[in-house]
């Protein structure tokens, strides 16, 4: 079990019926993926490409149709394989007259704590998350910020090690956005893992290790950003306390100069965004094609 990978879906299909007997709807088809402990991935794709039933698969609230999904080596399906995972929902559902201290304890009763070791796990929470000055405020007056902030609180009072957030910064402003990447980012410093959603790209190449491009129920692609992004075709010289002289005779200057040093070299990026839209569009021209 120790050397099992945080995530892992093999052939994974999910089909749903269609409406009115219009036969069935096939939203997932064959992912394969495989999440490393201590990783932060994002699965990222379009409106219905099917991120969203594959991330619930993986957390056992959906059967396969076929394929399998396991958590740390355990089937998800299995009540015990969600006793390390914390989940935190698009558009979760908090009871707005209790204050963010209650809150965390009431999840925490869910999961079973009590006495001196939940109330010190509120602390640490509300510290971790930010929100010790608002933790007699009613949840009621708080920010979509905040109350994604209390989300993750929740997510992780009973210690995971697995960590599963559904657009975790959706309707959040920029500066509460920030701070919920910086909080995922300690998150991982923990070695806890982190498997999310996102639309946003920009973000999502923040702070992810690998990324996964799903669209119209295929993983399209998949890999390590640094990969991903970037381009064979292209060299880039990063150079420190360069005079305007030695840019314009770069090729010719740089290694035989003593006025600059070679910071970095290697493949020059494309942006997220980019390949993302690359992928899809290349999809859906390939499907046009074929027609």
């Amino acid at each position: 079990m120790s050397d099992a990978a945080a995530v892992e879906v093999k052939n994974l299909v999910k089909d749903f019926k269609g409406a009115f007997n219009g036969g069935k709807v096939h939203a997932v088809k064959g992912v394969s993926l495989r999440i490393a402990p201590g990783e932060v991935y994002g699965l990222i794709g379009p409106n219905g490409s099917g991120k969203s039933t594959t991330m619930k698969a993986v957390l056992g609230l959906v059967a396969p149709t076929s394929g399998s999904c396991s958590i740390f080596g355990r089937n998800s399906r299995k009540v015990d394989s969600r006793m390390e995972v914390g989940f935190l929902p698009e558009n979760p559902y908090f009871y707005k007259h209790l204050t963010a201290a209650e809150t965390v304890r009431f999840y925490g009763k869910l999961c079973g704590m009590g006495g001196r070791k939940l109330k010190e796990r509120i602390e640490e929470l509300l510290e971790l998350v930010g929100l010790q000055d608002a933790r007699n405020r009613r949840l009621k007056g708080f920010s979509k910020g905040m109350l994604q902030r209390i989300g993750l609180a929740q997510a992780m009072v009973q210690d995971p090690r697995l960590l599963v957030l559904d657009e975790p910064t959706a309707g959040v402003d920029p500066m509460g956005s920030r701070e919920i990447r910086d909080l995922i980012l300690e998150l991982k410093n923990r070695g806890i893992t982190v498997f999310l959603c996102s639309h946003l790209l920009e973000q999502v190449q923040q702070i992810c290790d690998r990324v996964g491009i799903i669209h119209q129920g295929v993983l399209v692609n998949e890999g390590r950003l640094d990969d991903l992004i970037s381009l064979e075709n292209r060299t880039e010289l990063i150079l420190e306390n360069a005079s305007a002289d030695l840019l314009e005779q770069i090729q010719s200057l740089v290694e035989v100069t003593h006025e600059s040093k070679v910071v970095s070299s290697g493949n020059a990026r494309t942006t997220l965004e980019d390949l993302f839209l690359r992928e899809t569009k290349s999809k859906k021209e390939r499907k046009r094609v074929s027609k």
